[in-house]
């Protein structure tokens, strides 16, 4: 029962990943399964389904379809939606931040701290539970931070911390 209560427990989301997640969701779920509901209905009255590639290819899709719907449900039902630019302190990296990094040769990278269900590290969008995102929690400008990577250790400094722009209590 460990894995149910870790899948139930409440997933940070940006504002806009939810949104991408809804959208997603509502895409599969109102317009592309119910055309391969209406593919598949077309297929099957054509007689022999053991040799009808649009049947067939049409239930495997169906099936994806409905696994994605199904995760992307339990998303949005554990989702705790939290907006960067509300973050009222502004000076230690939380979720949301985007921070510049530079490691011991002075290699910069810059990454943005967001929900593990909108992550995209081609673009540095990381996972709120990536490792280098934990270590970097409540990190500081000018703090340095050990990660722990698949190829070992690497060290990081702080180079600028932000979050987008919008309206925040004054700290």
């Amino acid at each position: 029962m460990a894995d149910k209560s870790a899948r139930d427990a409440p997933r940070l989301i940006t504002p806009a990943g939810l949104a991408t997640i809804r959208a997603e969701y509502a895409q599969l779920f109102s317009v592309e399964r119910p055309q391969l509901v209406e593919t598949i209905s077309w297929a099957a009255g054509n007689g022999d389904r053991s040799e009808n590639g649009d049947y067939i290819y049409g239930k495997k899709r169906l099936r994806e379809i409905d696994r994605r719907l199904g995760w992307l449900s339990r998303v949005m039902k554990a989702a705790k939606v939290v907006d960067p630019a509300t973050q009222a302190d502004r000076e230690q990296v939380y979720f949301g931040a985007t921070v510049e990094l530079a490691d011991a040769d002075d290699r910069r990278r810059t990454l943005t701290i967001i929900g593990d269900d909108e992550t995209d590290a081609s673009n540095g969008r990381i996972g709120w539970n990536a490792p280098i995102a934990r270590a970097l929690r409540g990190a500081r400008v000018g703090d340095e931070r050990l990660v722990e990577l698949p190829g070992g250790e690497k060290s990081y400094e702080v180079i600028a911390i932000s979050y987008p722009a919008g309206t925040y209590p004054a700290g």
